[in-house]
């Protein structure tokens, strides 16, 4: 791959973020964005297997790491200057009205939306399988679901030029979902489908997107072996023009816009939320864990993706204000691999772990901030496309379960989760979404702790809970989503309770403002899974405080499902085709 780079760090302008505070240093030479809309551009992800004694290899050395340099020379006067303001700047708050807006009204129970294949529109533009798209829609509709969610590709509908948006195929959905009267939960994907679990295709990032990142791979998220993860854009360079003129979060934007004016007689209407991607698999998160070519297995700890260029001057600016330059060359070097565990490593380890010392206190909150600043600028984005449309704002944060009861919750850490037995990781992201009045969308809802492997300490209902009472505590709606498929009533019981939110004597009448359920398949039609699925949205669609006895919506379910079994049925056999 070509290696020369038509933006270096140093002829752009430096924009350094956090809570809502924004510094832009303009540099000799910057390049001028160009009036164009482009398309956002998803960050890289690279998955590479490390096997035997490399993979489970810890560096001898303890943190903080004391590798050379990366890169010629030191850093820039104004990048120091630029990044003691972000430290000191204080998170602005949002005027009250302007973070209210995209709250969900009070309303009784919890409206369950069905996600839709990831594949429903075509390459060509076109709505794959329409007969039986059409049939199933009708059946969700009967059945009392509120809507459905469908994931809308940045690499498809801009995929060849940007600024040049094609929206066939989502048109027609659109339209599908009206007739029906199902609402939709519109994701904006500037991530690439394929690489994680349950991706069923693959849609790459828009072709010019993947030219740039040819020609510079450092905007594709590196971990400290090298490996370039092109699945969603580094968030190193959010803030540069790097694509082809425009910045990362200008493409987002514009992106956003272009949604916006195609679909302006939807929203508020069919269209009642917004979910903005922000990540690998569409969530806030780092791509620590990609399964692509088994370069991660489950439970492994992760590794951190902070070693692009652009990651790695923030890095050396914030060490350099802290008083450490010596931290900023690089991220910690004995943080273990992917398919560690945490007792492996020296930095996550139980006692005396690198991760509960100044270095790693330091590092793990300049690592998790640079996130929360990445959700920060695209949430401004899209409050101000989509101001006063009628759409709720969404972000989807990642249920990472695994290792949880051990002290550094090491896998969420490497994920960008400041989380640990000694620290609430999950307050700081619903503050953040908060301020904008966006929603906190949480998955792994049907996960029960002894379901998972104990001896990786997976506690699915103790991240679940911990969530709740963060968002309890920030004031912020929180939404779920069934991590994998399951059709089981044991599942649905646990999702059942999850949504009810009764965690404390604070919780009062509150419940989960929406639930996603994954996935709209042949397998959701089967006989005895849809009776069950549709016996579960009626109990959702009860609330916590039901009258109805639950044998009642049983025997309705077993009413209502054998005299749709004709449409049932047709849906069923169309998507098999």
């Amino acid at each position: 791959m070509a290696m020369s780079m038509s933006h270096q760090i140093g002829a752009t302008p430096l924009t350094l973020e956090t809570g809502g505070v924004s510094v832009e240093i303009p540099a000799k030479g910057s390049t001028a964005t160009s009036p164009i809309w482009r398309s956002p551009m998803a960050n890289l992800r690279v998955s590479v297997k490390k096997t035997g004694a490399e993979m489970d290899r810890v560096s001898p050395t303890p943190s903080p790491p004391m590798s050379p340099m990366l890169g010629g020379g030191g850093i820039r006067p104004d990048l120091s200057v630029a990044c003691q303001a972000l430290m000191e700047a204080a998170p602005l708050e949002a005027p009250l009205e302007h973070k209210m807006r995209n709250l969900p009204e009070k309303q009784k129970g919890v409206p369950v939306f069905v996600m839709m294949p990831l594949d429903s529109v075509k390459m060509d533009h076109t709505v794959n399988r329409r007969k039986a798209m059409n049939a199933s829609l009708q059946a969700l509709k009967s059945a009392g679901v509120e809507g459905i969610m469908m994931d809308v590709w940045w690499g498809l509908v801009e995929r060849d030029a940007p600024g040049e948006y094609n929206w066939g195929g989502y048109v027609e959905l659109m339209e599908m979902a009206k007739k029906h009267g199902l609402k939709v939960q519109a994701v904006m994907s500037f991530h690439q489908c394929g690489g994680n679990v349950g991706d069923s295709c693959t849609i790459p990032l828009p072709r010019w997107v993947t030219e740039e990142m040819e020609k510079d791979p450092d905007l594709a998220y590196t971990d400290q072996w090298g490996r370039r993860n092109f699945e969603y854009v580094s968030l190193g360079c959010d803030t540069l023009p790097v694509l082809k003129g425009r910045t990362p979060v200008q493409c987002y934007s514009d992106f956003m816009r272009g949604f916006r004016d195609r679909f302006e007689s939807f929203l508020g209407d069919t269209i009642v939320e917004i979910q903005v991607g922000m990540g690998p698999a569409g969530e806030l998160r780092y791509p620590s864990y990609p399964e692509q070519d088994g370069t991660w297995k489950f439970p492994g700890i992760g590794a951190f993706q902070c070693y692009d260029k652009y990651m790695i001057s923030s890095l050396k600016a914030a060490a350099e204000v802290f008083g450490k330059p010596e931290w900023g060359h690089t991220g910690p070097t004995d943080a273990g691999s992917y398919n560690n565990w945490p007792e492996d490593t020296n930095f996550f380890k139980r006692e005396g772990g690198g991760w509960d010392g100044e270095y790693g206190e330091f590092f793990l909150t300049w690592y998790s901030q640079m996130l929360l600043d990445h959700g920060e600028r695209i949430l401004q984005s899209a409050n101000a496309v989509f101001e006063d449309k009628g759409v709720k704002i969404s972000v989807k944060i990642a249920g990472i379960h695994w290792h949880y009861g051990t002290r550094s919750h090491a896998p969420e850490l490497t994920a960008g989760y400041y989380n640990t037995r000694f620290r609430d990781g999950y307050l700081p992201i619903a503050q953040m979404l908060a301020r904008h009045g966006a929603i906190f969308n949480f998955t792994c809802i049907e996960m029960r702790d002894h379901e998972q492997p104990q001896d990786a300490q997976c506690a699915p209902e103790k991240l679940v809970r911990q969530v709740a009472l963060a968002t309890q505590k920030a004031q912020v709606p929180l939404a779920g989503e069934n991590a994998l498929p399951r059709y089981d009533d044991y599942a649905h019981e646990q999702i059942l309770q999850a949504s009810s939110l009764n965690i404390d004597d604070k919780s009062g009448d509150r419940e989960m403002c929406a639930f996603t359920y994954l996935r709209m398949n042949p397998d959701l039609f089967h006989p005895d899974n849809w009776r069950r699925f549709v016996a579960f949205v009626k109990k959702m669609k009860e609330g916590k405080d039901a009258n109805q006895c639950r044998e009642q919506v049983e025997r309705e379910a077993e009413h209502f499902v054998h005299i749709t079994q004709p449409l049932v049925q047709e849906a069923a056999v169309a998507l098999m085709h």
